[in-house]
C-alpha cells in the first residue's frame, strides 16, 4: 500500500541531472541510482531520513551516505522496506531501486518467495498456473489443511538442503486422492537435481520442473480415495541443496486454514547471527509482524507457530552475519 508523502521541500530536477537519473535507472549501479535520485530531488540526507520516519522506517543518515557512496548495500528486511518507501519518496517507479539490488545476486525484496523479487514472483505465477494446468489441478485441489509442519534444514554451506512437509488435511468433495506439492527454490537452484520423496501414506506421482524460475511441482498419490468429511496424513520431503547461501524460508496461503508450524535447523558449522519472522498480506505488501527468535543452542533452530493462518504470508528470515 502506498502512503501519502509530503512533497514541500522535493526540489526540481535539471535536465542533466533527469537524464543521469534516468540512465542510472536503467542500468545500475544501485549506488549510482539512488545517489542520483537524491539529487535530482534536491533533498539533503537528513530530509530523507525524515521521510523515512514517516513511513515507519529507521535508517540513519550514515547508513543512507553508505548506500548512495556504495559503501554498503541494504540487505536487512528493515533496509529493504527503506529502499520501497525511497522509491515513493524520490518519486521513483515502483521496483526501480529494488530490481538493481536484484540485479547484483541481492536478495531483492520482501515479497518474493524463497529469495525471489517481486517481479520473479509473478514469473513464477504464470508458470506455476501453467504446471499445474498440465496437472490438471484445481487450486486447494478438494482438500482442506488442518494442520501443515514444515521442517527445513539449512546445509553447511548455508543453502536450502531439504524440507519435509507433514499435513493433516480433510476432503471437502468426494474422490480426492491425491496433493499437489509446490517447492520454489532459491535464485541459481537447479529444480532438475531436486528429488522428491514420499514418506508416509503417500507416493510419488508426476513431477514437473521449470528451471528458470526455480519451480518444482509434485503429484503426491493417496492409496485410498477420500469422501467428503475424510481426514488423511501424509508426509512427503523436497531434497534440494543445488543453490547459495539462504537467507529465508516464506510459505504462501491463499486463504483461512488450519495450525501451520514451520521450523528451521541450521547446520552446526553454519550458524546464523540473528533470526527472526514476519508476515505480508500479499506478495506485494511490505513485511510486518517482525519478532526476533532466539536459536536453540542445543538443537540449531528456531520455529514459528501459527494457530489458525489467514491468507497471505508466513515466514522466517535469518542474517550471516
Amino acid at each position: 500500500m502506498r502512503h501519502g508523502t509530503e512533497h514541500a521541500d522535493v526540489g526540481t530536477a535539471g535536465t542533466a541531472g533527469t537524464a543521469e537519473l534516468a540512465t542510472a535507472l536503467r542500468g545500475g549501479p544501485f549506488h549510482v541510482a539512488l545517489r542520483a535520485a537524491i539529487a535530482a530531488r534536491g533533498l539533503p540526507l537528513q530530509r530523507v531520513q525524515h521521510h523515512l520516519s514517516r513511513y515507519g522506517v529507521r535508517v540513519g543518515v550514515t547508513s543512507l551516505s553508505y548506500w548512495q557512496q556504495g559503501a554498503r548495500r541494504p540487505q536487512r528486511p528493515e533496509s529493504l522496506r527503506a529502499v520501497r518507501a525511497l522509491e515513493e519518496i524520490l518519486h521513483l517507479p515502483d521496483e526501480s531501486l529494488i530490481r538493481l539490488l536484484a540485479g547484483h545476486g541481492e536478495r531483492s525484496s520482501p515479497e518474493r518467495s524463497a529469495g525471489r523479487s517481486y517481479r520473479s514472483v509473478v514469473a513464477a505465477t504464470g508458470v506455476l498456473e501453467r504446471l499445474l494446468g498440465e496437472l490438471d489441478a484445481s487450486p486447494d485441489g478438494g482438500l482442506q489443511t488442518i494442520g501443515h509442519h514444515e521442517r527445513v534444514r539449512i546445509g553447511s554451506r548455508r543453502e536450502l538442503l531439504a524440507r519435509e512437509s507433514h499435513h493433516i488435511v480433510r476432503a471437502h468433495r468426494d474422490g480426492v486422492d491425491r496433493y499437489v506439492a509446490v517447492h520454489h527454490g532459491d535464485p541459481g537452484c537447479a529444480p532438475e537435481r531436486m528429488a522428491v520423496r514420499a514418506l508416509e501414506n503417500c507416493r510419488t506421482g508426476r513431477v514437473l520442473r521449470h528451471h528458470d524460475t526455480g519451480v518444482l511441482v509434485a503429484e503426491l498419490l493417496f492409496d485410498v480415495r477420500l469422501r467428503i468429511g475424510d481426514t488423511f496424513l501424509f508426509r512427503y520431503a523436497v531434497e534440494d541443496g543445488t543453490a547459495g547461501a539462504s537467507r529465508e524460508y516464506v510459505r504462501g496461503f491463499g486463504c483461512t486454514g488450519g495450525q501451520y508450524a514451520l521450523q528451521i535447523r541450521f547446520d552446526e558449522h553454519a550458524l546464523p547471527a540473528r533470526c527472526h519472522r514476519f508476515t505480508q498480506h500479499t506478495a506485494a505488501a511490505p513485511r510486518s509482524g517482525h519478532r526476533e527468535l532466539t536459536l536453540s543452542a542445543r538443537h540449531r533452530s528456531v520455529h514459528l507457530v501459527e494457530p489458525r493462518v489467514r491468507s497471505g504470508i508466513l515466514g522466517i528470515g535469518w542474517d550471516w552475519e
